[in-house]
């Protein structure tokens, strides 16, 4: 493995990291409705357990309304009751075959529970990041250890991951910033 494999896996890697942050920053919630938050419900079909999505046309009414139109005529009852067991606290309401999924308020206690969970996603992000630039180092250094590169290279290889991660770094917390501002959003 050369020096420019090592930047180009690092920088596939750090790519992976951000859409993972970015993936688990969606299912935080805010005060507006998302239909990403009912990815997780399991609906009753014919006696196996099957994701909202299979059985439904989930979408958004407003910018506090989720709506759900079951594409079989019976299946009404089964997604209502679904999402009204589910652990998101919501209540849904039927109107004819659409089903309208209304999304509380949050009070400022939740607010800034949810504020706390998005500083922590991005901490978490930041770690796997910084993990990843640990390990090209040290990958170089065994290059360089191995006679395969030189000092010289080395130092430049080290100051470029070093860019990247900065690049990374600065990425996460303009992503942690917009989401505590969309959350504290009333």
């Amino acid at each position: 493995m050369t020096i420019a494999d090592i930047k180009k896996t690092v920088e596939t890697k750090m790519d992976q990291s951000i859409a993972a942050f970015k993936n688990n920053l969606t299912k935080i919630r805010t005060g507006r409705a998302n239909p990403a938050l009912l990815d997780t419900i399991q609906v009753d079909y014919y006696g196996s357990m099957v994701p909202l999505s299979q059985v439904a046309n989930v979408s958004l009414l407003d910018s506090r309304t989720i709506s759900v139109q079951p594409w079989e005529k019976g299946m009404g009852a089964k997604i209502e009751k679904a999402i009204r067991e589910s652990e998101l606290g919501l209540n849904p309401a039927s109107m004819g075959e659409l089903i309208r999924v209304p999304m509380p308020p949050m009070s400022e206690e939740r607010r800034k529970e949810m504020t706390k969970l998005a500083r922590t996603e991005g901490e978490n992000a930041k770690i796997a990041v910084r993990n990843l630039r640990r390990d090209a180092n040290e990958s170089v250094k065994k290059l360089v250890k191995d006679k395969l590169a030189s000092e010289d290279d080395q130092k430049r290889a080290e100051t470029d991951v070093q860019k990247s991660t900065d690049k990374r770094m600065l990425e996460i917390d303009q992503l942690v910033t917009a989401k505590e501002q969309e959350i504290m959003a009333v």
